[in-house]
C-alpha cells in the first residue's frame, strides 16, 4: 500500500473528514487532499504529527519500504510492538519490550539472550539453537554495537536490584525470592480480579512496559505467582496456566 492509500485509509478508519486531518495536523484541506491523491507526501514534521495521531510508525505512513526490526532483540516489528519515547511517541529503532517509554530495559546481552530464548524454541529449534543464533545476531544490531553511549550509566539497572529488594522484603508467604525482573507489556499481563463486592477489575494499562516475573509456588501445586511492577507499584497475584482463576494477593504504592 502506497502513502496516499495508507493515509486515506486512516483518515477514513479514524471517522476524520479532510478538514478534520487538516485541522489536527496543522495542514489545508488542499494539503489533504494532495497527499490522498499522490500529488505530495507529507513533511518529515507533519509525518510525525500522523505518526503521534493514528499511532503507527512513519514507515507504515510511508508504505512500509523498510523492513523494521528492533536494534536490540533482532525482533520484526509490527507497529503495535514500536517502543515509545518520553513523549509518547514511536521510536522505530526498538520493540516496546526493549525500550519503553525512553528507557532501554537491557544492559546485560546474555540476560537478554535468555529471556528470548525460551519464547524462539520450538520442536523444530532447539533452544541451544537459538541461543547460537541469538549470539551471532545480536553483535550486529545497533543497540549492542552503541551499547556504551545508549547506555544511562547503570542507572536502569540501579532500580531494577532496588525493586527486586523492595518485592522480596514483603516476605510474601510460598514466592520464591525474586532473582531478575523482565519487560512485560501491559496487555499480555493485564489480568481481570474478582473483587470482595463481586465486580472484577483490571489495574494495569494494555498499551504500557512493566517489569515482572512469574515464579512457582514453594509449596507446589498448580498456582503460580506474577510480579509486576514500575516506577509506581508492586503487584502480586497468583493464578493457573495461561493466567485462569487470578487472584490480587498485594497491590501496594511505592
Amino acid at each position: 500500500m502506497d502513502t496516499k492509500s495508507v493515509i486515506y485509509e486512516l483518515r477514513t478508519k479514524n471517522g476524520l473528514s479532510q478538514d478534520d486531518l487538516a485541522e489536527k495536523v496543522f495542514v489545508t484541506r488542499q494539503a489533504v487532499s494532495r497527499w490522498e491523491t499522490g500529488e505530495t507526501v507529507p513533511g518529515t514534521e507533519t509525518l510525525k504529527l500522523l505518526s503521534s495521531l493514528f499511532g503507527v510508525s512513519i514507515n507504515t505512513l510511508l508504505g512500509s519500504p523498510q523492513k523494521l526490526r528492533c536494534q536490540c532483540c533482532g525482533m520484526p516489528l509490527e507497529d503495535e510492538m514500536i517502543g515509545r519515547n518520553k513523549d509518547g511517541s514511536l521510536n522505530e529503532e526498538y520493540c516496546k519490550w526493549c525500550y519503553a517509554d525512553g528507557t532501554y530495559t537491557y544492559s546485560d546481552m546474555d540476560e537478554l539472550i535468555e529471556v528470548c530464548v525460551k519464547h524462539m524454541a520450538n520442536e523444530n529449534f532447539s533452544e541451544e539453537q537459538a541461543r547460537d543464533y541469538m549470539k551471532q545476531m545480536l553483535p550486529t544490531l545497533n543497540y549492542w554495537k552503541k551499547y556504551e553511549e545508549l547506555g544511562d550509566n547503570g542507572e536502569f539497572d540501579k532500580f531494577k536490584a532496588q525493586l527486586i529488594d523492595e518485592i522480596n522484603a514483603l516476605g510474601i508467604e510460598g514466592m520464591p525470592k525474586v532473582e531478575s525482573l523482565n519487560a512485560l507489556v501491559g496487555a499480555y499481563v493485564n489480568l481481570e480480579y474478582p473483587l470482595p463486592g463481586g465486580e472484577k477489575a483490571k489495574f494495569l494499562d494494555d498499551g504500557t512496559t512493566y517489569l515482572g516475573t512469574q515464579l512457582e509456588c514453594e509449596f507446589g501445586g498448580d498456582r503460580c505467582f506474577g510480579v509486576l511492577a514500575n516506577m509506581d507499584f508492586i503487584l502480586i497475584c497468583t493464578y493457573e496456566a495461561q493466567g485462569e482463576n487470578p487472584e490480587l494477593l498485594l497491590f501496594k504504592k511505592r
